[in-house]
């Protein structure tokens, strides 16, 4: 594996990747010529990916077995599943994208995650995690009755293990035993005392094909003494215990393999080559480094899980805070006032301005991985014994656990406040990832709280008012920066239910905000001459403030980041039908379909909430 100190500005030369528009162009390659495509692969993927900014370190991890897979199987008539897809870029320029990798994450270009719609090799799409085994076990067992030898491939992270789904998954592969392999892709060097040479020994041992044939018919002298086989199949299991961690797979059902280097060409060859002829499910374990190949990414795992486009520096840039700063300087405040203040997160601690928390009140901080479910029932049992936790999650994720929070926070009624970063409309990691539903989800659940701030400093007297409340309450904020406005370093807290004034107009038309997008409500109101409210409640709605204006206008508008179906300016429409309330309205939202990835910026013109669009809408209507 060739070794890079920096990413490339200018594009590298790679003669054998030239070669390769598809993965049938690579099948014809030598062991060698593989180890020089692998190593092309890595330096073309840091350039591609400094043009286009995305993830990098978890491609550059996979170089290796990306290209096995695609020499080995028969892509894309054999299925190969990744899981999240952080890691797929190098599986674009496999497949006929390499042209394209350059605009990832960009509007109308590639998406940043697997995508059906995209690319027949795009066997499942994907974007959450741990998703990948339950899909390909379907998959396996659609086809477990087909004349067609189809194998099916999943690859997941030590990360994605982590989730319940995922060992639901393999619970069920090992009762059902259809063909398939499972790949486990661990570059956390947890267990890298297991990688050495006796490990790979007997790796290769229990992936080869006499080993198989052993297995499944045994010799002539096992076939008479029944005791000496069981005897073998014990010393085998004892072997295995002392060598390798995967006996919990075998108790689950499937034969584990490993673990093996996942840089090494040569070893990955022999053993998926083997596994590819084994009956049943096969669950084979690779040690890899996230960032492999580029000094500072293997340094910096988490910096370089992503990267920005590589641009001039600036040195005059300004930088105003973005949301999960403000959350990150108002948990440590509160938590320094507060011993029963608990923080919860799911794998989430950079993401949503955990860091500084977990270093000054370790004792207080919970990562439960990537497990959502748990994470809020966690919480659920924290409420029941006094404590007062805050779940720190982001709005896409906290869809994952819906059940929970219906059934064992609301129904209890217990104090929990629930942080919901990254909501409404997010960027470039497109519709997997932006928490466009949180309104709408839950609004329709008993005794909940839910607040959406217009800015940072709403942001702040939301999330002290959402942990003075009695009961489980959620403020969401969008993604990175806001309209810089002055926070107020206190712990005061709004009252509840209570909407903001910001002015009176002449028109009969009310124009009702819902968070993020105030300062295009104040831009449009001003030179429509429309009273704006800030509502800053969904629930509960002020219902003063609506009984006091609606009655006498003709149109109400409403405005969010959010949902139209379900959301906010549904909750005004359904208290009009409530009180008898006879007025036109104007939802302005996020619409009934899937929005793209691209900028944030560009997300908002594509659904009609820039100031503009929103002006030209409201002429047509007044």
């Amino acid at each position: 594996m060739k070794i890079y100190n920096q990413i490339p500005e200018s594009k590298p030369s790679t003669p054998l990747l030239d070669k390769v528009n598809l993965p049938s162009d690579l099948r014809s390659f030598s062991s060698h010529e593989l180890k020089q495509l692998a190593d092309e692969l890595r330096e073309f993927l840091l350039y591609s990916v400094g043009i286009s900014g995305g993830h990098l370190g978890s491609g550059l991890g996979v170089i290796e077995l990306t290209v096995v897979l695609h020499y080995l199987f028969n892509t894309p008539e054999d299925n190969l599943i990744w899981d999240v897809g952080h890691q797929a870029y190098p599986h674009k320029i496999l497949t006929g994208r390499k042209k394209n990798i350059d605009k990832v994450r960009q509007k109308d270009g590639l998406s940043p995650f697997p995508a059906r719609a995209e690319s027949e090799y795009d066997a499942f799409g994907v974007g959450h995690s741990s998703t990948s085994l339950g899909a390909a076990l379907g998959m396996a067992l659609a086809n477990k009755d087909s004349l067609k030898n189809k194998h099916t491939v999943a690859v997941i992270g030590d990360g994605a293990m982590t989730a319940g789904m995922a060992f639901e998954a393999l619970s069920h592969a090992g009762h059902e035993k259809p063909n398939l392999l499972f790949i486990l892709n661990d570059n956390d060097m947890s267990i890298s005392e297991n990688v050495g040479g006796l490990s790979n020994y007997f790796s290769r041992i229990w992936a080869s094909k006499l080993y198989k044939g052993i297995r499944k018919s045994g010799s002539s002298f096992l076939k008479n003494l029944p005791q000496a086989h069981h005897l073998a199949r014990k010393v085998e299991t004892q072997m295995k215990a002392m060598v390798a961690p995967g006996m919990i797979f075998e108790e689950l059902g499937l034969n584990y393999i490993g673990p093996i280097d996942g840089h090494n060409i040569d070893e990955l060859l022999e053993v998926i080559g083997n596994l590819k002829e084994f009956e049943g499910p096969q669950f084979l374990h690779i040690i890899t480094k996230k960032g492999a190949g580029l000094n500072a990414a293997e340094d910096d795992r988490i910096g370089f899980h992503a990267i920005s486009k590589i641009k001039p520096k600036d040195s005059n840039k300004s930088k105003t805070p973005k949301y999960q700063d403000i959350f990150s300087d108002w948990i440590v405040d509160k938590a320094r006032l507060d011993k029963k203040l608990i923080a919860i997160t799911p794998a989430m601690r950079e993401g949503s301005g955990l860091v500084n928390f977990s270093k000054e009140f370790p004792d207080r901080y919970y990562d439960v991985a990537i497990a959502e479910q748990h994470a809020v029932t966690l919480a659920a049992g924290f409420a029941c014994e006094g404590k007062k936790p805050v779940v720190a999650i982001y709005s896409t994720f906290l869809q994952r656990a819906y059940d929970q929070l219906i059934h064992d926070v609301a129904l209890q009624n217990l104090d929990v406040t629930f942080a919901l970063d990254r909501a409404g409309l997010v960027g470039e990691d497109g519709p997997t990832h932006s928490g466009n539903y949180d309104i709408a989800y839950l609004r329709c659940i008993p005794n909940i709280l839910i607040m959406t701030p217009a800015n940072e400093c709403e942001t702040r007297l939301m999330l002290s008012s959402a942990y003075e409340y009695k009961g489980p309450a959620s403020v969401r904020y969008p993604r990175g920066s806001g309209p810089n406005v002055l926070v107020n370093p206190g712990l005061e807290v709004l009252e509840i239910g209570k909407a903001n004034m910001i002015r009176e107009g002449s028109s009969k038309v009310i124009f009702l905000n819902f968070g993020s997008l105030l300062h295009e409500a104040i831009e449009v109101s001003k030179k429509l001459d429309l009273t704006l409210i800030d509502m800053r409640f969904v629930k509960p709605l002020d219902k003063d403030i609506l009984r006091k204006y609606l009655p006498n206008a003709e149109l109400f508008v409403s405005l969010e980041d959010g949902s139209i179906a379900g959301g906010a300016g549904s909750s005004v429409q359904e208290f009009c039908s409530e009180e008898n309330i006879l007025i036109q309205s104007k939802l302005l939202g996020i619409p009934d379909i899937f929005i793209e990835h691209a900028s944030r910026e560009e997300m908002i013109e594509e659904v009609g909430l820039t100031a503009r669009q929103i002006e030209e809408s409201l002429r047509q209507l007044i």
